[in-house]
């Protein structure tokens, strides 16, 4: 699913946030990139998900050389392959939950009542079926990130990628958040975890730890 070899990013001033990292991650893994702040998952995840090109080296997604895409296509890669979960949800303010979902799928060629029937089946499997015609702000941050993962998860992308998506809940809303994670990788979906929280790296069957711009280890449990 994922492949980097020998992958750098330079920014202005020189600075290297990614150094000559190679990386595989094989269809169906359920995988944590961990690291304190400044080891380079930003610039990790920015990579994976196509979001930014690397200075040197070649990055493989689900078998497409990203070097070889036009902006068009990365967009379209993006759009069909990948799903993306962050810290601070980005849910349209005063726009009720099933439509946040819906508005995911803009890009898929879908009507938008097919749109809006595949929003609410995803809202349902992340327990939500009863908040579906809520906005954000009447919704928990538990329950707004159960949303962003509906909305990363309704597309059905092979790739779902999540940038420290508890790191704004609590702890019993984390392990929620958590379990969604484990149920999509269950079904089929490989999982790229991005944090720095060593405990919920520990928890999962594989841990890539980041330094420096560096891989420094890999665990497998």
């Amino acid at each position: 699913m994922i492949e980097l070899t020998e992958v750098t990013k330079l920014y202005p001033g020189g600075v290297a946030a990614l150094g000559g990292v190679s990386l595989r991650i094989d269809r169906g893994e359920l995988v944590a990139i961990v690291g304190p702040s400044g080891s380079g998952k930003s610039t990790m995840l920015n990579v994976l998900g196509t979001l930014d090109r690397p200075t040197s080296g070649t990055v493989r997604i689900d078998r497409y050389d990203v070097a070889r895409l036009s902006d068009s296509g990365l967009s379209a890669l993006r759009a069909t392959r990948i799903g993306f979960v962050f810290q601070q949800f980005h849910l349209a303010s005063g726009v009720r939950a099933v439509d946040n979902v819906a508005d995911g799928l803009l890009y898929s060629g879908l009507r938008a009542s097919q749109r809006r029937k595949r929003a609410a089946a995803a809202l349902e499997r992340v327990g939500l079926e009863h908040r579906m015609d809520h906005e954000p702000h009447e919704l928990s941050g538990g329950e707004r990130q159960r949303v962003a993962v509906a909305r990363a998860a309704a597309g059905e992308p092979p790739l779902l990628l999540a940038d420290e998506p508890t790191g704004a809940l609590d702890t019993a809303s984390g392990a929620g958040v958590m379990q969604l994670f484990r149920d999509l990788h269950a079904d089929g979906t490989t999982v790229v975890i991005i944090t720095h929280d060593r405990d919920i790296a520990a928890s999962l069957p594989r841990q890539v730890q980041m330094r420096d711009g560096r891989i420094v280890a890999e665990v497998r449990s």
